[in-house]
């Protein structure tokens, strides 16, 4: 991983760097003070980030986020997406502790999945919540509305008391994680999310997180009883599209890639 050390102006602009408030579009990335030197170490994606390998360009791959824009991506029901740039080859949702998700827009994928693999690395700022939405359609307010969510929150810091089924991994409200399985805030973690005519399955570093199949008996129930039971769209799209959650928090994606399941 290439990094690039930046000098130190003030105590004051390390603390904003870290927080996302007021945050430049050359935001700090895992900001870390060497006492040594009065310098930030920041991370930045490597050469071998936001690319396909030979075996997957024949294997079927396609990159969903090609490192140098949002290119294939917009803002859901045409909001804008100022608050997510590119930064050092990462995509980065711009943290804020006032303005929340109802000003901010979910960045939602120009095309559309029914049958796929998803695979995303992501990292989170401290206190943060954020998700990836799949099966999206955009005929209604928000894609939580018709798509399940695979949760990503800081399940030991956030600041409020989460329930099982609102932590890392999980199928947001409707399935509880299986494992805790993510990394301590600051890290990466690696996410994939199996979509194949309506049996799903959350990984998270290498560990199923989640297992269901959309219509089933035990599913209904979960959405009859649960969060969900007056969203008629919840979990109806059959063909739909990939959705990253502005919830007003920082979070940092790249290796975005997916492939269609025949």
């Amino acid at each position: 991983m290439k990094k690039l050390i930046v000098p130190v102006l003030s105590a004051v602009a390390i603390a904003t760097a870290s927080c996302g408030g007021g945050t430049p579009h050359n935001a700090k990335d895992a900001v870390a003070v060497k006492a040594d030197t009065a310098a930030v170490t920041k991370e930045i994606a490597a050469d071998t980030d936001n690319v396909l390998s030979d075996a997957e360009k024949r294997d079927g791959w396609q990159l969903l986020f090609n490192g140098r824009s949002k290119d294939g991506w917009h803002g859901y029901k045409g909001k804008t997406t100022d608050t997510w740039v590119v930064d050092y080859g990462l995509l980065h949702c711009l943290g804020s502790a006032t303005d929340k998700s109802d000003k901010r827009a979910d960045l939602t994928s120009d095309s559309s999945y029914e049958n796929f693999e998803l695979n995303a690395d992501w990292k989170l700022a401290p206190k943060g919540n954020s998700g990836i939405m799949y099966l999206v359609s955009e005929e209604f307010e928000a894609p939580y509305l018709s798509g399940p969510e695979y949760q990503i929150i800081d399940d030991k810091n956030f600041p409020e008391k989460l329930e099982d089924w609102q932590k890392t991994g999980a199928n947001y409200a409707m399935n509880p994680p299986l494992v805790a399985a993510s990394n301590p805030i600051g890290e990466w973690n690696h996410t994939k999310i199996i979509v194949n005519k309506g049996h799903v399955e959350h990984w998270l570093n290498g560990q199923k997180t989640a297992e269901y199949t959309m219509g089933s008996a035990e599913w209904k129930k979960n959405k009859e009883t649960g969060k969900w039971k007056d969203a008629k769209g919840y979990g109806m799209t059959k063909k739909g599209k990939i959705a990253l959650q502005d919830h007003g928090s920082e979070i940092w994606f790249k290796n975005v890639k997916l492939k269609e399941l025949k």
